[in-house]
């Protein structure tokens, strides 16, 4: 991710795996380190430690939660959205069964460590616009050298642009900038290069925010329909309810998910969610019309009072 709205965690981790952790690189104990600033593109960047956790970190962009990291457990997923996507990626494909896989939007490279530490093997590729956000969480949160994932520094739609045609067997969308996702990232014609990218079969994953009355957020559902034949979306109640801003994650692909499990994980989750599909989904979005470039536009920015 680049910048991120609406960033919520959860408690506890997700899951832990027998794979190789990063022990043994980047930064020490949480507990009595001092946070780390420095400017990024844009931005403030801060790493700030956990208390409860030895070497995890949160990532924050001008105060708002983006990332968080534990060294020591790739797979804690404590941020809400971030579990859900991570319960998308465990169910892609048999367990432990390597993935190509693509993130639009970098952060903390937390999605990335977690597919790595629980898909040895897999190849990942990271697009992430901002080259000192980049070199910041390179040097101080520091992959796995065994890790198959390649950073590369472009806007996201560019860097898919490189991406040979199908390649992927999954791709996560967690783009933002200054608290909104781009507008030409929003788009039936950024789908359409992202289906030329997956595999088929392959999915697509999205990190969408939105609040009050969800235009946004209906409009990307109609907008992956247009483009993918299978949708499913997951997000807290209050969100469905259009009672506050928060977190959605979407799921697209060519073939039917595994609705059913994603379900239970995601109501049995810490912070449960609820999770819709097929004529519910469509019964949401209530006509609204498929985003092309030359109609789209950011998504809204988060209410002052969200990372409070």
């Amino acid at each position: 991710m680049a910048r991120r709205g609406a960033s919520s965690r959860g408690a506890g981790g997700h899951k832990r795996s027998d794979a190789r952790t990063e022990r043994g690189t980047g930064r020490g104990t949480g507990r009595g380190a001092a946070p780390i600033a420095e400017p990024v593109d844009g931005a403030l960047a801060e790493l700030v430690p956990d208390r409860e956790r030895p070497r995890a970190w949160t990532l924050t962009l001008d105060g708002a939660p983006q990332s968080h990291v534990d060294l020591d457990d790739p797979t804690c997923l404590s941020f809400e959205y971030q579990r859900r996507i991570g319960h998308i990626a465990d169910l892609v494909a048999p367990p432990g069964q390597p993935l190509h896989v693509v993130h639009l939007g970098g952060g903390a490279f937390t999605l990335a460590r977690y597919i790595a530490a629980t898909r040895p093997r897999s190849t990942q590729q990271i697009v992430e616009v901002d080259a000192a956000l980049v070199q910041l969480v390179r040097r101080e949160l520091p992959l796995d050298p065994q890790a198959r994932i390649r950073v590369r520094t472009t806007d996201a739609r560019a860097g898919l642009g490189k991406i040979q045609d199908d390649w992927a067997d999954l791709v996560i969308a967690d783009v933002f900038s200054g608290a909104r996702t781009p507008a030409h990232l929003t788009s039936t014609e950024f789908l359409a290069e992202v289906r030329r990218v997956l595999k088929p079969g392959g999915s697509y994953v999205a990190n969408l925010a939105d609040g009050p009355p969800l235009t946004h957020l209906r409009g990307q559902i109609a907008t992956a329909a247009a483009v993918f034949p299978e949708l499913a979306l997951a997000a807290d109640p209050a969100v469905w309810r259009g009672r506050r801003f928060g977190n959605a994650v979407l799921l697209a692909s060519d073939v039917p998910p595994k609705v059913a499990e994603f379900t239970r994980r995601v109501a049995s989750d810490p912070h449960s969610g609820r999770v819709e599909h097929g004529r519910a989904l469509a019964d949401f979005t209530g006509g609204t019309a498929a985003v092309s470039d030359a109609d789209a536009r950011p998504s809204p920015a988060p209410p002052p009072s969200t990372f409070d």
